[in-house]
């Protein structure tokens, strides 16, 4: 990074950062070679304060006064939804012109629906690599084992279920597949702790965290996957299980309004009060055909998150910026000739990169 730091103003068209800390890096970048910064959040920390759960440690103060800094800073801020695109309006006092929302995408090469196989085939093929029992229902969370992504929700929910029907019809497994993380890692066993006082020990799988492939499996392994989060900048383990076929049961809040489409591709879950993701899921395990239905549907949502799609609009938002500053600097000096063409639609081509610096 040293080399490109030397480099000479004009050697740059646009900086892209992501995440505070680079957003102060791109800031001093964008001064040092007069070029244009487009900044994206990752997660804002007034938002993941305004959504603490029980455990956690609110972000501290110097994070949100450089999220501040960077968003008056960039000359475009790249929001995952436009709840997000509010909240930086609002909450940072982003100028509206200035924010640009872009989706983003999942590779829909690996997280889809096995080619030439029925979905029971499918579920029944990914639980045997996974050594899953093939005759219970499967309910997988995947994700950052910590407070604010809420697994503890479902296992509380699974003791619900159990409670009310102490004998169902169909075993329920819940399968956790993840690792201690942030306030997580202060109680690394809490999860298993949890299970064990909740008498439900016997019908919880742990999985560490996997690699793509296991994802994918354990996406089709399972009859639904919860992402019972207090807060998600998008959700793209939601977005990747749908691909995959698989319905998921997702917490009403953050990008996750947008990554499951309620009652078509899976159920947002107002709240986070375990009796009512007990009924919820209870509702959807119990019926094959709504989830059958589900299922298509999330197939079908899935595809409009393409990596292509998400790339097109990242690319609009670059040309947009640079034309922007080629405007700016025509009026005061002489302009720096930008490399990154003005159209940047794919259906023209795509264009070379190498004029940007992440």
């Amino acid at each position: 990074m040293r080399a490109e730091a030397a480099r000479p103003p004009g050697a740059y068209d646009i900086i892209h950062s992501h995440y505070w800390l680079s957003g102060q890096v791109g800031w001093l970048a964008k001064q040092r070679w007069g070029v244009p910064l487009v900044h994206s959040a990752h997660t804002l920390a007034k938002v993941k304060n305004a959504a603490l759960a029980d455990g956690d440690r609110p972000e501290p103060r110097s994070r949100i006064i450089g999220e501040e800094q960077v968003s008056a800073e960039a000359d475009r801020l790249v929001a995952n939804t436009p709840v997000e695109a509010r909240d930086l309006v609002d909450r940072y006092g982003a100028a509206p012109e200035r924010v640009a929302v872009v989706e983003p995408g999942v590779d829909l090469d690996l997280f889809t629906v096995a080619p030439g196989q029925s979905a029971s085939t499918q579920r029944t093929a990914a639980r045997d690599r996974l050594g899953l029992p093939a005759d219970e229902h499967v309910v997988a969370f995947v994700g950052r084992i910590q407070p604010l992504k809420a697994p503890d929700i479902l296992l509380r929910a699974l003791a619900e279920l159990y409670r009310r029907e102490p004998a169902p019809a169909h075993r329920v497994t819940v399968v956790i597949a993840g690792g201690p993380s942030g306030s997580g890692l202060d109680r690394p066993t809490a999860l298993i702790d949890l299970a064990q006082s909740l008498g439900i020990t016997d019908c919880v799988r742990f999985l560490p965290p996997l690699p793509k492939q296991g994802l994918a499996d354990l996406y089709r392994a399972a009859d639904l996957v919860a992402v019972p989060s207090y807060n998600e900048s998008f959700g793209l383990v939601a977005l990747e299980a749908q691909a995959c076929g698989t319905p998921v049961v997702a917490a009403s809040v953050g990008g996750l309004v947008t990554a499951v489409r309620d009652g078509y591709s899976g159920s947002l879950v107002d709240g986070h009060d375990p009796a009512d993701w007990a009924r919820v899921i209870g509702a959807l395990l119990s019926s094959p055909g709504e989830r059958e239905r589900l299922a298509r549907g999330a197939v079908e949502h899935a595809q409009g998150f393409s990596w292509d799609r998400t790339a097109a609009g990242l690319l609009a938002v670059y040309a947009s910026a640079v034309a922007e500053h080629h405007t700016q600097r025509s009026r005061t000096l002489a302009p720096i000739r930008p490399r990154l063409p003005l159209d940047a639609s794919l259906e023209s081509g795509r264009p070379a990169l190498d004029g940007v610096i992440w």
